[in-house]
This record gives C-alpha cells, sequence and structure tokens, in this order.
C-alpha cells in the first residue's frame, strides 16, 4: 500500500508551523499507523533530514501517550482505539492522510506532533487519589461493595488519560476525564472520607488549566478508546452539586 502523508511540522512552540508532504510506499496493510511512521522516520534519517517527532510508548493502547489528530479524527477513523492500534488496512490504498497533534489550549505542543498533557495530571494530583494509609491488602470481601458500584468503578477507572476527549470535544472539554477520575473513586467506600473535598478541587484544577464546558456534543464518548460512558459526565456533576451543598450548609 502507498500513502501521501500530510504531517505538522513545528520546530518548537514559539516557531511557525506547517503541513509537509511526505510518502510512505509499500506499506503492508497489517502495519499500524506508528510503526509507519517509524519506516517513514527511517527514510528522513536516511536523507539527513529531522525525523518526525510524535509520542509513543505502550504501543498497546493502555499508557494513552500516541496523541494524534488523523484525518480529524483523535486517534483516527477506528473506534474505540488509540492510534497505536489503528492499522493501515483503516484506509484505502493511495489515500492521502492528514496527521496533526491534539488540537486544545491546555494542550501546548512541544514539537511536531507532540503536545503537552501535563494539565491532566495536575487535576489527578489536585485529588484523585486516597489520603489514607492503606497499610497491607484487606481480606477481598471484608468491605461490601453492590455489583453494581464496582462495576461502574472499574468502568471509570479505564480511562487511560490520552487527552483524545478534550481534543475531540468543541469547547476542549476534560469533563469526560475528570468524571471518570472522580466516580472511580466516588463509587467505592474508600473514597468516601475525601468524597467533597476530591471532587472540588478537580473542578477548580480542570477550569484553572483551561479546559471549557461540556455542552453534551458526546464527541468525548465517540471518540473515547476506553470507551469510557458520557454518562459519568452526569455522576460528576451530581458529585459537584452535592460537594457544593455540603459546604453551604456547613457539613
Amino acid at each position: 500500500m502507498n500513502f501521501k502523508l500530510k504531517i505538522w511540522r513545528q520546530e518548537d512552540p514559539k516557531s511557525k508551523g506547517k503541513f509537509a508532504t511526505y510518502e510512505a510506499r509499500n506499506i503492508s496493510p497489517d502495519t499500524s499507523f506508528l510503526e509507519m511512521l517509524d519506516m517513514v522516520n527511517d527514510e528522513l534519517t536516511e536523507r539527513g533530514e529531522a525525523p518526525i517527532a510524535f509520542d509513543s510508548d505502550c504501543r498497546e493502547g493502555i499508557c494513552g501517550t500516541c496523541a494524534l489528530t488523523i484525518n480529524g479524527q483523535a486517534h483516527g477513523p477506528k473506534h474505540p482505539a488509540a492510534a497505536c492500534q489503528l492499522y493501515m488496512r483503516s484506509f484505502d490504498d493511495g489515500k492521502t492522510i492528514t496527521v496533526e497533534p491534539f488540537r486544545a489550549k491546555p494542550f501546548p505542543l512541544v514539537r511536531d506532533l507532540v503536545i503537552d498533557r501535563s494539565a491532566l495530571d495536575r487535576i489527578v494530583q489536585a485529588g484523585g487519589f486516597i489520603a489514607a494509609r492503606a497499610g497491607s491488602a484487606p481480606e477481598a470481601n471484608s468491605i461490601p461493595v453492590p455489583k453494581h458500584n464496582a462495576d461502574l468503578a472499574m468502568e471509570a477507572a479505564a480511562c487511560i488519560g490520552c487527552g483524545a476527549c478534550a481534543a475531540a470535544c468543541p469547547n476542549a472539554s476534560a469533563m469526560l476525564f475528570t468524571a471518570a477520575k472522580v466516580s472511580h473513586l466516588a463509587f467505592l467506600p474508600q473514597g468516601a472520607p475525601e468524597r467533597t473535598s476530591r471532587v472540588t478541587k478537580m473542578v477548580r484544577q480542570m477550569d484553572a488549566e483551561g479546559f471549557g464546558n461540556c455542552t453534551n456534543t458526546y464527541e468525548c464518548e465517540a471518540v473515547c478508546p476506553a470507551e469510557i460512558s458520557a454518562s459519568f459526565i452526569a455522576k460528576l456533576n451530581r458529585e459537584y452539586a452535592r460537594a457544593i451543598l455540603q459546604r453551604s450548609v456547613g457539613e
């Protein structure tokens, strides 16, 4: 298979970026998208040109590092999947493929396709944890958890923090990410002691990072590699309203 690639190139945040055109030739249909970029970079290096900078780590759809916008879609046309799980058989032979970094103000560009997603880390650092000392692992059945709650907590915890939800949202909202990080602890008894402070701190940090508000376009849910449901945003809103109410009555 052969492809024409239009890839965003930008030396650094202060430089002016532009699309550069490259050819990807004799690509196997079973080649992953990132492997295809590796092959293009090998050719660029052999010609003495600077390789295309892009992020990757696990290449198994677990780490969320491969933050690429492919043909206008976060992580590309195959859903649910991260960019590293996208294979070239998903594209027609001879097609032009446009590759950009995630476009969201809280994700400043570092170089080419590399962005800084540390804003998501700071949201988690604001309250997405349990501060109490847990000690050794307790016996599995010592704290009863309703199956429905356990299932929802596991679903929310599947979020890999890739940022595709914010990149796809027209408002650059991180509500789905924040909702998942708040919900997976709110559904469990271990998260109850810090339930109120957790949601207020994380929402406050989300706003401080410059993420927009949710207007229910559901683009976040459509591109999420972990298939996190937008219903968790309603859970986040309920948790936040509950926290504000408790604060107002002095509890």
